[in-house]
């Protein structure tokens, strides 16, 4: 049995990716941060020593804290936040016991400072719905998605330091065969066996290419049903953030399931 308001990796790993997974709090000392700069996806960082503004910030969230080794940290600001009536608990080893999780997922800490703000062309389809689900839902829950026109994109970036994503001559856009989710897995060091079969029905849809994945029809004519029934790309993609949360839940969990009625029916 666990101790109390302890979660152990392997339940964390369930709840990453999805939209009831609790704030994740990375409260690790810059010295032991800098060691190993690596954040359990999802996660942000705060000092240890500001409980308020942590309690600001979470607004009424429940949280996991985490800290980089153990011992004290995460388990003292566990308990003070439960103490203020939050829904705390920390995790099970801390950073170095999820690092140890086999198929538990990292992202590189210096991709923190481009995950705030991003900006692309208007009027998202497959990739551009996709992406942002990647970013909320694995790398930082609060990130904010502006759509502009295209030929615009770039000023837009620079003008507002936003990072510009699904456009010609970027960081993070198509290279070769692959889309631009593809890429984001592979430099978000995002690569699980989930999200590869989710990212090749994505590429298959998005592409053209649908003898990849029989999947990516489907999901070409919902995409291309979302954009009909939006005008407003903000909307759009928060009705697609539920598409893509089912989606990832099939990946996870049931890609191998079928479904046939009558069952057992003559051929």
């Amino acid at each position: 049995m666990g101790a109390p308001n302890e979660i152990t990796p392997n339940q964390l790993l369930r709840l990453i990716g999805t939209p009831d997974c609790p704030a994740i709090v990375d409260i690790s000392i810059d010295d032991d941060f800098t060691e190993d700069p690596y954040l359990i996806p999802g996660a942000f960082r705060h000092p240890h020593s500001d409980i308020p503004g942590l309690i600001a910030r979470l607004n009424g969230r429940p949280a996991i804290i985490v800290c980089q080794k153990g011992i004290k940290l995460s388990q003292g600001m566990m308990a003070w936040l439960r103490s203020e009536g939050v829904d705390a608990q920390y995790l099970q080893g801390d950073n170095y016991g999820w690092r140890d999780l086999k198929g538990a997922p990292r992202v590189p800490a210096s991709r923190l400072d481009e995950s705030a703000l991003w900006v692309t062309r208007h009027r998202p389809k497959i990739d551009r719905i996709a992406c942002p689900w990647l970013i909320r839902r694995f790398v930082n829950p609060d990130a904010r998605f502006l759509f502009v026109s295209p030929a615009e994109v770039q000023g837009v970036a620079d003008r507002y330091n936003a990072t510009p994503f699904d456009v010609e001559d970027v960081f993070w856009s198509h290279r070769g065969d692959l889309c631009t989710f593809d890429i984001m897995l592979k430099e978000l060091g995002l690569e699980t066996e989930s999200l590869l079969r989710l990212a090749k029905v994505i590429r298959a849809a998005d592409t053209n290419s649908h003898d990849l994945a029989p999947e990516a029809a489907g999901l070409l004519a919902v995409s291309v049903g979302l954009s009909r029934m939006y005008r407003d790309d903000v909307a759009q993609l928060e009705a697609g953030m539920v598409l893509y949360d089912a989606l990832y839940r099939w990946a996870r969990d049931g890609f191998d399931e079928g479904h046939d009625w009558p069952q057992g029916r003559a051929t």
